[in-house]
């Protein structure tokens, strides 16, 4: 199994700026890409960024890019997810997810972003 455990979230002010992380454990050695979903209240939930394991190469949503950088540390096994000029409407719980070869998707518990105007 894999274990997630994501810290970072909390309270800003519209146009302010968070770091998410999310540190990965157990059969670490099978990870193929980390990433972020997100969930605002009443609605499903989205794609933000992943980066792959390997290559480093990295994926956004249209919504987030230029103003989001998602990065890894793997001596760590530790995905970041800087935000900034974050806006009220990004107010969502935000799910650190990890993919592997033989276990396929892991979902964190989520922390909260909450973007006061």
């Amino acid at each position: 199994q894999v274990q997630l455990a994501e810290s970072g979230g909390g309270l800003v002010l519209a146009g302010g700026s968070l770091r998410l992380s999310c540190a990965a454990s157990g059969m670490t050695g099978d990870m193929v890409a980390m990433g972020w979903y997100r969930q605002a209240p009443g609605q499903d939930r989205g794609f933000v960024a992943t980066i792959n394991w390997s290559g480093g190469s990295t994926k956004y949503a249209d919504s987030v890019k230029v103003r989001f950088t998602i990065s890894s540390d793997n001596a760590k096994n530790t995905v970041y997810l800087q935000m900034n000029s974050l806006k009220p409407e990004e107010t969502a719980i935000y799910y650190c997810i990890v993919d592997t070869r033989i276990l396929g998707r892991r979902w964190g518990q989520g922390t909260q972003v909450t973007v006061s105007s």
